[in-house]
């Protein structure tokens, strides 16, 4: 600071001084500040910035202004006198940001023992009440004087640098950045009340919470109690550990690297929507005498709960995390060691089976209805009351009721409160897309407990005493929910601005490629992998691009073993860049390439907001955090090219030598029936390899999965056995290993087999291998088959889904997971290829 003023350097102004008897002025000037690093381009000249990696070096690249981000190069043909004392516009976030016009300093008051009487018989009412108004600031340095206007929007930031592994601090920074440093406040600091009566008058407010669904809960209780109205609605950047209604707000699970300009973007254009909030009474159990009450608490944590409220044995773990996070602070530093907590937690709850008698000690009535009964007789370990969809880190325990069934979808503006019970079964297949036992939805809930039971409330945990507590609704808070953006999409209005179809290349990064040069975008884009070629309409989403791409991922799966054949007999063949084979990982998620000064990551329960136009208009980048690097698996040097085109399943032939050797090639039955091979040739093809006589090779193959022998079937694979031969029984080697219950042999089928072997039909049952599991029970091979993509919607000849096959097994939990899984299941490939 002393550096500063030796060169007359002004701080930013946050805030005018209230002593002038100057004219308000209603603009704000540049903020000029000299900068040795500057990204992006030249406003003047268009020109980038040289940048000095020297500490070093002294020299000034960039004159930039801190309010609206503006940058000219440090020459006088770019910057000019005119410029230094131009009204600033505050830049793209000028509808958010708080001017520094509107933040006045109060003057001191000075006490004087010159006081004249004549000024004393002057008083009037007008005096009185601005004697009141300077009552009500009594102690505040600043007050707030908005101009209103209809366009803006300004927002208050709370961030808690707790949350989460401490994201908080650098947040913190960043907002101050972009915005008035007046409007952005720490919540260690100070707690929110302060900031809202601040800012309590100032219209179409808006408010940002940075932390996790608790610090939400904190701000909509001071709102509750400051009674502003109309209340300004709150949006959500999650840093928390479950984030759940961050989650239902579709703000996401967890901030990862997004620039705080695009949060700022969609904060202005959230949707404002309601959201229940219900009280909790708490009363002593009056059926039990005060001798027989037991230790406990007196009272809960909170008396108001947004997302939810339960007792047993998930409030139980997180009471232990609670108590373990209190006493040893250090150790909970980062999302991913809380998770890992909560696990371990788990496990050990449930090897004491501390809450198996929970069902005894309890007696729930819903609007006048006893569940108590019900309760008892499923033995449920767990008892919640959900307010929104999300609950346990993004699990959906209520689930999709069919219009068959007596209950209405979940949502958290309808007035009603859901009830569910979990068995421990139930709360295991909460993770793979299961759901709970639905009892009600109401309005109303009273509930007695009979001894000492762990509950939470929104995540804060303890052990209430024996009591009665009536849950009911208290009223509804507006909050913002993120919404999808087309400021990058042209004029819906234009029919000929959107394009019908984009043809667009995935490139594939790896992790350690993208930590070290995500700042040098060129870099990074060198060092991407081509994955393939994508055709999809104008107005694609992310999440139906993530199917294209793994779909194009299991046709370059299938025709690897071929074309690398080929490319090695083919020396003459030249193709540009190398392709990696590898599959892709299910954590790989997009990149955006469209900032000015890096990529990041987007968030895969966000799909669905952004349009692929958003991020590119001619090239994807994805993110594997799982893949390895040509070097590490040690592909040989001299290997030739490959690019691969998917055009939503009709392909083009990459060279004409390449074609012409695949369509003699006898393996042609390995290559997806998505490459446009000529119909006669290719039904000639793979009706040769499935009816032609079995070779020793071949019934090795099958000896090795009916006795589940991995290293043999691995072994019979390298030496060129057909993974589409068929036993005596008409069933496929899928069907078979399925069918054992051997799940590695099964993934490997998955990773190096055709992605008809999927949903291939047992001639004589029509049952596919996912019929054949859920027949014997074999839940991890569901499993595998369900997320590799098998049909749970394809019938056998009897008319029977996999689901039902499950049910009839004897096996309600793995039924309950196809039904789940059933529900949410995208388009199938056929549905898909029928809309294109």
């Amino acid at each position: 600071m002393e550096q500063l003023e030796k060169i007359n350097f002004r701080c930013k102004p946050t805030f005018r001084e209230g002593g002038s008897r100057s004219p308000r002025e209603n603009f704000v000037r540049h903020h000029w500040v000299h900068r040795r690093r500057q990204e992006g381009k030249c406003k003047q000249c268009g020109k980038g910035f040289q940048q000095k990696f020297s500490f070093h070096s002294k020299e000034i690249v960039a004159i930039s202004c801190s309010w609206c981000k503006l940058a000219f190069h440090n020459k006088v043909t770019c910057f000019m006198l005119h410029h230094i004392e131009e009204p600033c516009s505050l830049g793209a976030h000028a509808a958010v940001i708080v001017p520094p016009t509107w933040i006045i300093k109060v003057k001191k008051p000075q006490n004087s023992l010159k006081t004249s009487t004549r000024r004393k018989k002057r008083t009037s009412f007008k005096r009185k009440a601005s004697k009141r108004g300077n009552e009500d600031n009594k102690g505040r340095p600043f007050v707030i004087k908005p101009i209103s206007s209809p366009l803006m929007k300004p927002l208050l930031v709370f961030v808690n640098p707790k949350s989460g592994g401490n994201q908080g601090t650098k947040v913190l920074q960043m907002f101050m950045w972009y915005l008035n440093p007046r409007q952005v406040f720490d919540l260690s600091q100070d707690g929110p009340r302060d900031a809202l009566e601040l800012y309590r008058k100032v219209p179409n407010l808006r408010i940002l919470a940075c932390g996790g669904d608790g610090t939400v809960g904190w701000i909509l209780s001071i709102l509750d109690e400051l009674q502003l109205s109309p209340p300004p609605p709150v949006a959500v950047l999650p840093l928390g550990t479950g984030n759940d209604l961050a989650r239902t707000l579709n703000w996401g699970g967890g901030y990862t690297d997004e620039p705080v300009s695009k949060i700022l973007c969609h904060v202005e254009d959230g949707t404002i929507v309601q959201l229940d909030r219900w009280n909790l009474q708490v009363e002593r159990n009056p059926d039990l005498p005060q001798d027989e009450l037991e230790d406990g608490a007196r009272k809960l944590p909170l008396n108001v709960f947004n997302n939810y409220f339960s007792l047993g044995f998930d409030a139980h773990v997180t009471l232990e995390f609670h108590e373990s996070r209190e006493a040893n602070p250090e150790k909970f530093n980062s999302r991913f060691r809380n998770k890992m907590f909560y696990a371990g937690a788990a496990f050990t709850d449930f090897l004491q089976r501390s809450s198996r008698d929970l069902s005894k000690h309890v007696k729930v009535v819903c609007d006048g209805t006893d569940l108590t009964p019900k309760i008892q007789e499923l033995k449920f370990q767990c008892i919640v009351f959900l307010n929104i969809p999300r609950y346990c880190a993004g699990t959906m325990p209520w689930g999709n009721p069919g219009d068959h069934r007596d209950f209405e979808p979940q949502r958290h503006d309808d007035g009603y409160i859901e009830v569910i019970g979990f068995t421990m079964a139930s709360l295991a297949a909460l993770q793979v897309g299961g759901h709970g036992e639905r009892l009600h939805q109401c309005r109303e809930v009273t509930l007695l407990t009979y001894k000492s039971i762990p509950m939470q409330v929104d995540g804060e945990p303890c052990r209430l005493a024996p009591s009665l507590i009536r849950i009911s609704l208290r009223n509804q808070a507006n909050m913002v929910q993120k919404s999808k953006r087309r400021t990058s999409m042209p004029l819906l209005n234009d029919p000929h601005s959107i394009p019908d179809r984009l043809r667009i290349r995935v490139n594939r990064i790896n992790l350690q490629e993208y930590e070290g040069l995500h700042y040098d975008k060129e870099k990074l884009r060198e060092a991407s992998i081509p994955l393939g070629i994508i055709v999809v309409r104008g107005d694609c989403d992310l999440e139906t691009c993530r199917m294209y791409i793994d779909r194009l991922q299991e046709d370059l799966q299938s025709v690897t073993s071929a074309t690398q054949r080929v490319h090695y007999q083919d020396q003459e063949s030249s193709f540009p860049r190398v392709l990696s084979v590898q599959r892709l990982s299910p954590r790989w998620c997009f990149l955006d390439a469209t900032s000015a000064d890096r990529f990041y990551r987007i968030d895969r329960s966000q799909e669905h907001l952004h349009f692929v136009t958003e991020i590119s208009q001619d090239e994807i980048f994805i993110l594997d955090p799982e893949m390895v690097t040509s070097q590490q698996v040690g592909t040989p040097p001299g290997m030739p090219d490959l690019v691969v085109e998917q055009a939503a399943g009709i392909s083009d032939w990459w060279n004409p030598a390449v074609r012409k050797r695949m369509l003699s090639d006898s393996s042609l039955g390995k290559i997806s029936p998505h490459y446009e091979v000529p119909d006669k040739q290719k039904d000639a093809s793979q009706t040769h390899m499935l009816q032609s006589p079995v070779s020793s090779e071949d019934q090795a193959l099958l000896q090795a999965v009916t006795s589940g022998d991995l290293l043999k079937f691995i072994e019979c694979c390298k030496k060129g056995a057909n993974l589409l031969i068929q036993g005596p029984d008409h069933c496929s080697l899928l069907h078979h290993a399925a069918k054992t219950g051997n799940g590695e042999i099964v993934k490997y089928i998955l990773e190096h087999g055709p992605s008809e072997l999927l949903d291939m039909a047992d001639s004589e049952t029509g049952e596919t291998a996912l019929h054949k599991a859920a027949c014997q029970r074999h839940r991890a091979v569901c499993q595998l088959l369900v997320d590799a993509g098998a049909s749970l919607r394809k019938t056998d000849s009897k008319g029977k889904t996999p689901r039902d096959r499950a049910q009839q097994a004897g096996d309600p939990d793995l039924a309950s997971y196809l039904e789940s899984r059933q529900n949410y299941q995208m388009v199938s490939h056929e549905d898909l290829e029928t809309a294109v």
